[in-house]
């Protein structure tokens, strides 16, 4: 990588977005922001990976290429780039016209078992833009989201969860076509503990009723 792009990266002055400007015009540094994610500076690294995500965001097509790293990522031991992996994997499938994201359904669900809540919850929270890109997925995707009862989290990390999990549910709603299994589901959460997953059923529903 060049001397420019570590200081660039090193500089607080320097935005995330100035960064992700500068590596949609040249594909090496996205390759140099990858070879980032092993630095040993922390700095280089996690800021090398919020361009990456940005770019999932906004250019999902430049890093489609790319689609195998943010798979590897999946298996990492850091549970940091286990998220960056997932989140950007979720925007990549709207570009995903050769279906990759099919082959790896079952890993990237996985996660919901992850050790750490914070990646089934990322899981979770992402599966909306992911039943959008992938209608056909969308029963599945149901189904895995409606099993968290079924892992190993806590109580109340299974409540943390299932609040993402009504909002991915309502980003693909009108479209779903078995909506009365939602809503059963939903239903349910009125009576969750964690206030704040209960006034997100409670907010859902309403705009369902409408």
């Amino acid at each position: 990588m060049g001397d420019k792009m570590i200081e660039d990266l090193t500089k607080k002055s320097v935005s995330v977005e100035s960064l992700a400007n500068k590596a949609v015009k040249d594909e090496k540094l996205i390759d140099d922001l990858m070879e980032n994610a092993s630095s040993k500076n922390a700095i280089i690294k996690y800021k090398s990976l919020k361009v990456l995500m940005l770019l999932s965001e906004q250019q999902p097509n430049i890093l489609y290429p790319k689609w195998d790293f943010f798979v590897n990522l999946l298996d990492n031991e850091n549970t940091f780039l286990r998220t960056l992996g997932a989140s950007a994997l979720a925007n990549l499938t709207k570009v995903d016209k050769e279906k990759k994201f099919e082959k790896i359904f079952d890993k990237y669900y996985s996660l919901l078992k992850d050790k750490s809540m914070i990646n089934a919850a990322n899981v979770a929270q992402r599966s909306g833009i992911i039943a959008k890109a992938k209608p056909h997925l969308q029963d599945e995707i149901t189904n895995k989201l409606m099993d968290i009862d079924k892992t190993h989290h806590s109580s109340e990390c299974k409540n943390i969860i299932k609040g993402k999990a009504i909002l991915s549910f309502n980003e693909y709603f009108d479209e779903f076509d078995n909506k009365e299994k939602i809503i059963k589901f939903v239903k349910k959460e009125l009576n969750n503990t964690r206030s704040a997953t209960r006034k997100k059923a409670e907010q859902i529903l309403k705009k369902w009723e409408k």
